[in-house]
């Protein structure tokens, strides 16, 4: 029978709390001598460790890894509070929680809005729509193979396309997410579906994913439609746009996913996406914009990869540059300019096709440091992304992913349950300053849209998606199921990439001919013609244009035709 323990051996507490300790109790100094000593009798040679971003990671962290002197309160701030460290809103996921936005892109867009309405019906509640690769590329669905139509997101080519997909949405109160590159004729779609509608358009919220050019340059080039200079004036066309006339919506989504499913280490995607967003709003004031009429709707979107602390300490560090940035830099006042707000998706490049089952664990824990991390709205990747589209099964387990970890986890319990810890407090430091030197690097250069342009980015990029793919194919960076732990699979089981029915594909082909053919085509060429005027015109909106357009009734590919025509194709160069 054990004995009971002796409560006089602990040391007793004073009356503030504070353990007292022994007189002959070891220094914090002498107490880590002595664990130093220990370990490495005990552990040997080590092989240094660093995570992605290439910082040395040590053991074990103490009070003095923290630098001394300063007031650290001040540096880490209170949540809703300069510099944001700990989150941009008082309550954060204590008050509300992120918004749970699964990423659909399904056939056509009957099919496309079936799926929304289940998904919704399971707990996301808002809205996003993925185009097809065919839209990506900017033609329309009768201009492209058929077997290729609908085969990774929604054939959308016209406004009574989008009034179909979005059909039993309201469009007043549900926010909306348009994967939607350059000139954004989704948006134009979405707003002429509202207008027959009735829905005001300044009630419409929501956010232009995909807006940001730059990094569809350096990592999409499928998605690159337009060339560079063009794609600049679209842009601030189109914010400007927006803040007039639909102020709920986020006309800018830095794209950060991008550059890290390339390749960029998460430090390196961060100050690529901080300073694209530094390149916009500067091309924005220069238009004589006012910073604080549009840097409250400019809004990121990260990848979240599966190196935990990292992408905790990533986002965190991303909250304090950016308050500084844009207040110091950039000369906004309002607090609401200042306020990091981002959309994370868990990281597609992290699934594997090998045991995919595993892919549920992955995304569990990738969602977990974005929910750490102070996100505003979430999308969790499904098991068999990797292998196929989403199957439904798959779908809805990623939505019950983030339900349990909202409902019964009590992750959202306290904010920033990781702020204090000396690790992670010395990693945010460690990977804002490392994002400091990439950005100091891409100002050294001109700005982001020079560094982009003379390939310093791209360079960037490859180097570090090599080093990666090195440490996989070494050994050093283990992927379960991959290059450790394998077992053998019977393949049959896995699921099968189901494509579109050809037929479905084919009478929606022919539904868009006839639609061409029933126009008023007096009515379109007068729209088209208009928009090739504005893209010589400076003083004229080719945003506005294009949503003039797509209510007269002309296709995605003919306005992208346009502009093409009129500002240059979109040809990425090639990096030596």
């Amino acid at each position: 029978m054990n004995k009971p323990l002796d409560p006089s051996v602990l040391a007793p507490a004073t009356a503030q709390g504070a353990a007292v300790m022994p007189n002959d109790a070891p220094t914090d100094a002498q107490a880590l001598a002595a664990w130093q000593q220990e370990y490495a009798a005990q552990i040997g040679t080590e092989r240094p460790v660093h995570n992605r971003s290439g910082i040395p990671i040590k053991p074990i962290y103490t009070e003095a890894d923290r630098p001394a002197g300063g007031d650290r309160s001040a540096e880490l701030g209170l949540p809703g509070q300069m510099p944001y460290t700990r989150g941009i809103y008082p309550t954060m996921h204590r008050g509300r929680t992120w918004t749970q936005r699964q990423l659909i892109g399904l056939g056509t867009p009957a099919e496309y809005n079936q799926r929304l309405l289940g998904v919704m019906a399971q707990g996301a509640n808002a809205v996003s729509l993925i185009p097809c690769n065919s839209v990506f590329r900017g033609y329309d669905a009768d201009e492209s193979h058929i077997e290729l139509l609908g085969t990774c997101g929604t054939v959308v080519n016209t406004a009574p396309h989008m009034d179909v997909a979005l059909g039993g949405v309201d469009l007043g109160r549900t926010s909306c997410a348009m994967n939607d590159p350059s000139p954004f004729t989704l948006l134009a779609f979405m707003l002429a579906t509202a207008k027959k509608r009735g829905t005001d358009w300044r009630l419409i919220s929501g956010t232009s994913n995909q807006s940001d050019y730059l990094s569809h340059y350096v990592a999409n080039h499928m998605f690159f439609r337009i060339a560079l200079p063009g794609a600049r004036r679209i842009l601030g066309d189109h914010i400007e746009f927006c803040n007039q006339h639909v102020p709920k919506w986020n006309p800018m989504s830095v794209v950060g996913q991008h550059m890290q499913q390339a390749g960029a280490t998460p430090a390196e995607a961060v100050a690529f996406t901080l300073s694209t967003a530094v390149q916009n709003a500067e091309d924005c004031i220069a238009r004589g914009m006012d910073p604080d009429s549009f840097l409250p709707r400019f809004t990121f979107f990260f990848d979240i990869s599966i190196s935990f602390f990292e992408e905790v300490a990533k986002f965190r560090a991303a909250r304090r540059i950016w308050a500084r940035l844009t207040k110091g830099r950039l000369g906004a006042k309002d607090p609401r300019s200042w306020r990091f707000k981002f959309h994370g998706q868990t990281s597609g490049v992290d699934l594997t096709r090998q045991q995919p089952m595993n892919n549920i664990a992955r995304v569990t824990v990738q969602a977990m440091a974005g929910i750490f991390g102070g996100l505003q709205s979430l999308h969790t990747d499904a098991w068999d992304e990797a292998l196929s589209c989403p199957s439904e099964n798959g779908a809805r387990i990623a939505i019950a992913t983030q339900n349990i970890l909202r409902e019964e986890s009590h992750l959202t319990d306290v904010i920033d349950p990781l702020g204090g810890s000396w690790y992670v407090e010395t990693l945010t430091d460690q990977m804002e300053a490392e994002i400091l030197r990439v950005m100091g690097l891409v100002d050294e250069a001109g700005g982001m849209y020079k560094a982009v342009e003379s390939g310093l980015v791209q360079r960037m990029v490859g180097e570090s998606a090599r080093r990666f793919q090195q440490q996989v194919d070494d050994g050093e960076q283990t992927v379960v199921g991959v290059n450790a732990y394998q077992v053998e699979e019977d393949r049959s089981a896995r699921p099968i990439n189901v494509r579109p029915d050809r037929a479905t594909m084919q009478a929606h082909v022919d539904d868009l001919r006839a639609f061409k053919a029933a126009r008023p085509a007096a009515e379109v060429q007068r729209a088209l013609d208009a928009l090739a005027r504005a893209a010589h015109d400076a003083k004229d909106n080719v945003f506005g244009r294009v949503v003039e357009a797509a209510e007269a009734g002309c296709t995605h590919g003919e306005i992208c035709a346009t502009l093409r025509r009129e500002l240059g194709f979109g040809h990425v160069q090639a990096i030596v």
